[in-house]
């Protein structure tokens, strides 16, 4: 803690330098790099080349429907949604920052996934036999979730960081990811088909570990900015319907076809109904006069779809989806009203989205709940083949029991928390490094800083009284 205090204090002196990167600059040279390392490197699969008709005859494949692009573009389209419309809007609360919010989602997204595509790449899809990495649509889908892992933690960072400084974070969390993903799902042959704790564990400890070290003890200062207004929270709504809607199509998109992918999309829808209908009762319930918190309703009604991504392809059962989803309503509710103001006040920890109380933590019960229900497996309920078939019980892992696989399902937690708290560490000793131009503490979320805005757009009134998801206004005024 020591050390960590000395660093931040160094930097912060160095703040008046006049090194600066700036923006247009480094998205010309990291593009640059990406051409040519897609040059060297990117190739199409067997199933996107032209060679793909000599590959159907020779392997008697009857028709071009069998393609996996038919399979998977489907779900492909509705986690891209997610990616760019539910991510970007469900950000646009704040009232002055609805530009950075989606814009910058938009950026670090279309970075991100091409930076994906060769990291997992070298992972996953490498040809040993000509050194190329061979991609298709499922590769385009895992990008997609490579970067869901970064838009996670530019939750907790939003509005208090500079775009050249988001990028970095998209850099090495994508770095990051990839090896996780790798440890994760090959090594330690845990099964995560909705990322619980892959993409969401991860991503959620790695933005808090990054808000921890990018601390601002004068946020206040911009505390007049720092929350919603009703035009804002309207389209924050939009962002939480679309992956209200699409998470069925997250938690089944690279599950195997059939039983497997048919079962995800079951749990999951059914997780997320049983959320929103606990997250209504527990916000009206703690809230002043029994009136709802639009925060609420914006982000825990989807920790249920966080919560069931591991087990979803498990026989997780219809009740058991249900379960998951009411749990996930109270605690993720719970956790706005008390969790996320004591982490800011004792933790130092300043999470503008409350991305623990929608990621973090859902991400973890995600992986007990898997861990205990791969646990449980038995034959009678699986069946012989079922169980080979849904945690791939062959090869190097044909001996595996599923009371052993749930032991691998809890190592594959302690993985992902441990990659996202010390890469987030790492990466937020190199953000903090006084080159990256980040906005004073008096002018964060504010789009001024970054952005041309209309003319009636330039100034703001003071606010007295302003909500937001740091604080509960209601609450506030009670005490």
């Amino acid at each position: 803690m020591g050390c960590v205090q000395s660093f931040r204090e160094i930097c912060d002196r160095q703040k008046n330098t006049n090194v600066r990167l700036s923006l247009p600059a480094v998205c010309f040279v990291w593009q640059t790099a990406m051409i040519i390392l897609f040059g060297v490197f990117i190739r199409y699969n067997e199933e996107s080349d032209t060679h793909w008709v000599e590959h159907r005859k020779a392997n008697n494949i009857s028709s071009d429907i069998e393609n996996d692009f038919y399979f998977r573009y489907p779900s492909f389209q509705d986690v891209h949604v997610m990616i760019f419309v539910g991510f970007g809007f469900l950000m646009t609360f704040l009232k002055r920052y609805s530009f950075g919010a989606v814009g910058f989602n938009f950026l670090i997204a279309a970075f991100g996934l091409q930076w994906a595509l060769l990291m997992q790449g070298w992972f996953h899809s490498l040809d040993y036999t000509d050194g190329k990495i061979k991609i298709g649509v499922e590769n385009l889908i895992n990008a997609d979730f490579c970067v869901a892992g970064c838009l996670i933690a530019y939750g907790a960072v939003l509005g208090k960081v500079s775009p050249v400084q988001l990028m970095v974070m998209t850099l090495f969390g994508v770095t990051l990811f990839a090896v996780e993903e790798y440890i994760i799902l090959n090594l330690i042959h845990a099964r995560d088909a909705g990322g619980s704790m892959v993409i969401h564990t991860f991503g959620g400890y790695y933005g808090l570990s990054i808000s921890w070290m990018l601390y601002r003890p004068n946020l206040d200062q911009s505390s007049r900015l720092q929350g919603s207004c009703y035009h804002s929270d309207v389209f924050a709504m939009i962002g939480t319907l679309f992956l209200w809607m699409f998470w069925p199509s997250f938690n089944s998109a690279i599950t195997d076809h059939g039983d497997g992918q048919h079962r995800a999309a079951i749990n999951t829808y059914l997780a997320l109904a049983s959320t929103v209908l606990t997250t209504v009762a527990i916000s009206s319930l703690f809230q002043k006069h029994g009136k709802l918190d639009m925060v609420h309703i914006q982000n825990s009604t989807l920790a249920g779809g966080v919560a069931v991504g591991t087990a979803a392809e498990f026989m997780l059962m219809p009740y058991g989806s249900l379960i998951v989803g009411f749990c996930c309503g109270i605690i993720s509710t719970l956790g706005y009203i008390y969790l996320t103001p004591f982490m800011e006040k004792h933790l130092k920890i300043q999470d503008t989205c409350g991305i623990h109380n929608l990621h973090a933590m859902p991400g973890v019960i995600g992986g007990i709940v898997g861990a205990i229900t791969a646990a449980a497996a038995t034959e009678s309920v699986y069946g012989r083949e079922g169980l080979v078939n849904t945690f791939d019980f062959e090869g190097a892992f044909k001996d595996m029991v599923p009371t052993r696989q749930g032991g691998h399902q809890a190592a594959g937690l302690c993985v992902a928390i441990c990659f996202g708290i010390g890469g987030g560490i790492l990466v937020g000793c190199i953000l903090r490094l006084p080159i990256w131009g980040d906005a004073a503490d008096d002018n964060c979320f504010d789009d001024e800083s970054y952005w041309e805005l209309p003319e009636d757009e330039e100034s703001v009134p003071p606010i007295l009284q302003y909500n937001n998801h740091m604080r509960n206004k209601d609450r506030g005024d009670s005490n």
